[in-house]
């Protein structure tokens, strides 16, 4: 219940991440730059939320990792979540997801990016920086194979970002820690249980790579995320996993299972007010397929600028078919005649820490009814639209004072 008020508040501020620690204010991430907002928070308040959302055996799991990594759906807004210990105490840094089901549309992505799902087999990577938009592009390919093709999807995540509601597709999703202990059990489960689409959340291990290929070359069509800069980057980085001598051999699974690999980063449009993914599309050609045999993954960048024809696009090209692009989906949470306002959005203040010990909890400060209140009171935005940020600092003071009367 504490979480509630704080992710809400997220919510209306059009944030995508919101970070909390004890003895800072919370800090929410809009337009990729983070806004410190209200008072302090005490240790006491963090630790008690920690163990509400942790119950039973994930409590005794995160005393012994001190870390977790879970999904919830946090005052209507479904999050991704994660638990940690800090200096300062238990801290969260929470994910807040879209407030809709993704979709190829929806995320504004380019139509071409159907073909990638209509392969019946092989493999799909999906790349680039933390917090670009993987698993809502992953989402959205899904979807669309959902919409479409009566197939069995398999999803393994860790933890589960997106709940798919079954359409034509026949839908199994499992999280790793609560479903199964490891991505590496889960991927040789999956291979008994009859799937023709599998979305593995995130491949790091040479064992989970192994068996990610080796599923996209059995005749199931595998998509996953990397993290990396280029598309180039993504392949080059499943060779590098492996021992040395048998990096070829794996640079010729890779060439033979290989659908294409999209890198992407969220790059904001002022005069849309909104983030929109700036995408790196690599389809599998045979121009691809034979410099990824052979291990030359510096010439891919050429290969992506000489195969615009087969449906390759390079960030460049991806760019400027987003400026001359007409028609854009603008996400129902985030109205663009708010966000675009600059004077909503100012320079953070610095952060501040409590000046009293940081693991006690803030005196709340007092306030008295002013002119101003009763002006906010008349000028209160409804449910769906979205705070600015300096109403949204005193939303939280406001929240934080009365839960800590309480």
């Amino acid at each position: 219940m504490y979480l509630d008020p704080l992710v809400a508040l997220g919510s209306k501020a059009g944030a995508s991440d919101l970070h909390l620690e004890p003895g800072l204010p919370a800090a929410l991430r809009v337009r990729g730059q983070l806004r410190p907002v209200g008072e302090p928070i005490a240790a006491e308040s963090l630790l008690s939320a920690a163990k509400e959302v942790l119950e039973g055996e994930l409590w005794n799991s995160f005393v012994e990792r001190r870390s977790a990594d879970l999904g919830r759906t946090i005052g209507g807004v479904r999050c991704r979540l994660n638990i940690l210990c800090s200096a300062r105490g238990v801290g969260m840094a929470i994910r807040l997801l879209a407030p809709f089901q993704a979709s190829i549309e929806r995320l504004n992505l380019h139509p071409d990016f159907r073909r990638i799902v209509e392969a019946t087999h092989g493999l799909v990577i999906v790349s680039g920086p933390t917090g670009s938009g993987k698993s809502s592009t992953l989402a959205a390919l899904l979807e669309e194979v959902n919409r479409t093709e009566r197939r069995h999807i398999v999803t393994i995540e860790n933890p589960i970002e997106y709940a798919l509601k079954p359409k034509l597709a026949f839908i199994r999703q499992r999280e790793v820690g609560r479903d199964t202990p490891s991505f590496e059990q889960a991927l040789r489960d999956a291979l008994r249980e009859d799937p023709d689409v599998l979305m593995v959340g995130e491949v790091r291990e040479p064992e989970s790579m192994r068996l990610t290929l080796a599923a996209a070359e059995t005749g199931h069509l595998v998509l996953t995320t990397l993290h990396s800069a280029t598309a180039a980057e993504a392949l080059a980085r499943v060779a590098a996993a492996f021992p040395a001598e048998i990096q070829q051999c794996v640079c010729a699974q890779l060439a033979d299972a290989l659908v294409a690999v999209v890198c992407q980063r969220l790059r904001f449009w002022p005069e849309r007010g909104m983030l929109a993914p700036e995408c790196e599309l690599l389809l599998a050609t045979t121009q691809v397929r034979a410099t990824v045999r052979q291990g030359h993954f510096f010439k891919l960048p050429t290969a992506l600028e000489t195969g615009g024809h087969d449906g390759c696009w390079t960030f460049s090209r991806y760019r400027d078919w987003m400026e001359k692009r007409t028609d854009w989906f603008f996400p129902p949470s985030t109205p663009t005649e708010v966000c675009a306002k600059e004077e909503n959005f100012s320079v953070p203040r610095p952060l501040q820490v409590a000046e009293s010990n940081p693991t006690a909890p803030a005196t709340p400060r007092s306030r008295r009814p002013s002119e101003k209140d009763a002006a906010r009171e008349k000028r209160r935005p409804d449910d769906g639209e979205v705070l600015s940020i300096e109403d949204a600092e005193e939303d939280l003071d406001r929240i934080v004072s009365e839960l800590k009367r309480k």
